[in-house]
């Protein structure tokens, strides 16, 4: 940021699609999405021809799905949003998005308008990821700058569907690291989040404002995407926002919902983070009262609380902890084909996350495919791999397989031997 918009040049000339009558799009909007994959599997079976089938029958559909959006029926409308989410999820469609990105555009600004709760939702996901498969360009910033002030109209209208103001708030987060090319306008939307999730934070008395579930999760989502914009900012604003947030969040960490504890654990980390960037020397005078708070989470044994919220808070708290008192982070190692790449600090996790939470199971294929993806966590231009490669691959799983089959055999063998009754264990 900020950075320099090329109109791309990927791929070729797009292949030619026979039209799609409204009758046929009634149809297909009705169909499953499963057809998505059967089309990946009849590719992998079949040669080039198969291939270029199964491609044009994707096209096929998926122009049924971009003329469903217009519909009278909110259900049609709805499905093929969904449809039109799973296929960009799952696929990279550049070459045919790239011609129809202002159609669908319209279509994404008509259902945000109109539409209610679900749908609205739905197609604020489908402006975030039409931006993720334009990539970082003119194209992405055109759509962005069409549906941006609609994000922040329901963002900020509070008798909105609650749905749709969460759905804007993670979608206006990532749709703005992706396209937005002006580091004022990246600080405006950032304030827009900050009005919603400081509403959270304790009152100078010390009492907690009373807020219903659902606008809890709104200002969760606000967070969360707050942070993730972070991650971009120059020192300069990092600096500042440690002197305005860093004294404050630490009260969200008492809030009953446990996802928001998580995520203010979480922004709290990237702060200690980003601050030792800028000064490796970096100390917090309330360090000391900060930790003994993240330990009471990273230990938490209250009996009210849900076994799976206090199994999943002290996972993270632990790491938080670390974090903060250590300046650690717990690698993590994402595998997709014949790469690997390290989620080895709380910058690179928040984008991480910001990513996987659109694009879901296809996250993998994303970060193999993906040049934008690819190029945000510096994997260089996508590698191209041969039958022979993986063909080994193949092999190397199936005798892992093996191996782990083995091994669980053995182990199951041994554990036996301790569980029978008539076993004298004074011999052990």
């Amino acid at each position: 940021m900020p950075r320099t918009k090329k109109r791309s040049s990927r791929g070729g000339q797009q292949r030619a699609v026979q039209p799609f009558s409204d009758e046929d799009a009634s149809i297909e909007t009705l169909s499953h999405c499963s057809s998505f994959s059967d089309s990946a599997s009849v590719t992998e079976e079949g040669g080039e021809g198969t291939e270029d089938g199964a491609l044009e029958d994707l096209q096929y559909k998926l122009k049924g799905f971009i003329d469903s959006t217009v519909d009278k029926s909110a259900k049609t409308r709805q499905g093929a949003l969904d449809a039109l989410k799973t296929a960009m999820a799952t696929k990279i469609l550049y070459e045919f998005i790239l011609e129809r990105r202002m159609t669908i555009t319209d279509s994404i600004e008509r259902c945000l308008k109109k539409g209610k709760g679900e749908e609205q939702a739905a197609a604020a996901s489908l402006a975030c990821l039409l931006c993720i498969q334009l990539g970082s360009g003119i194209e992405s910033e055109e759509v962005f700058k069409t549906l941006k002030p609609v994000f922040k109209n329901i963002l900020s209208d509070g008798a909105a569907n609650i749905r749709a103001r969460q759905a804007c708030a993670t979608s206006l987060g990532v749709c703005t690291l992706v396209a937005e090319d002006d580091i004022l306008d990246v600080y405006a939307t950032m304030e827009s989040f900050e009005a919603l999730f400081t509403r959270s934070y304790a009152r100078p008395d010390g009492t907690r404002p009373a807020l219903s579930p659902q606008v809890t999760v709104l200002h969760i989502h606000a967070l969360l995407a707050w942070a993730l914009l972070l991650t971009i900012c120059p020192s300069a604003e990092v600096k500042a926002v440690l002197r305005k947030h860093l004294p404050k969040l630490p009260s969200l960490l008492e809030c009953e919902d446990v996802n928001m504890r998580i995520a203010a654990g979480e922004t709290i980390a990237l702060l200690f983070e980003l601050a030792r960037d800028l000064d490796a020397e970096f100390e917090y005078e309330d360090l000391e009262p900060l930790c003994v708070k993240l330990n009471a989470l990273a230990t938490d044994c209250n009996k009210h609380r849900a076994k799976n919220d206090k199994r999943k808070q002290r996972s993270v708290f632990r790491d938080v902890l670390r974090g903060v008192e250590e300046g650690g982070f717990q690698t993590e190692t994402i595998r997709f084909g014949t790469e690997h790449m390290d989620i080895d600090s709380w910058v690179r996790k928040r984008t991480y996350d910001a990513f996987r939470e659109f694009v879901g199971s296809g996250m993998n294929y994303h970060l193999q495919a993906n040049e934008f993806i690819r190029d945000v966590f510096e994997l260089g231009p996508p590698m191209m791999v041969d039958s022979a490669t993986l063909k080994a691959m193949k092999i190397s799983r199936f005798e892992r397989h093996l191996y782990n089959a083995a091994a669980f055999k053995a182990r199951t063998k041994a554990r036996n031997k301790f569980r029978d009754k008539r076993v004298d264990f004074g011999e052990f």
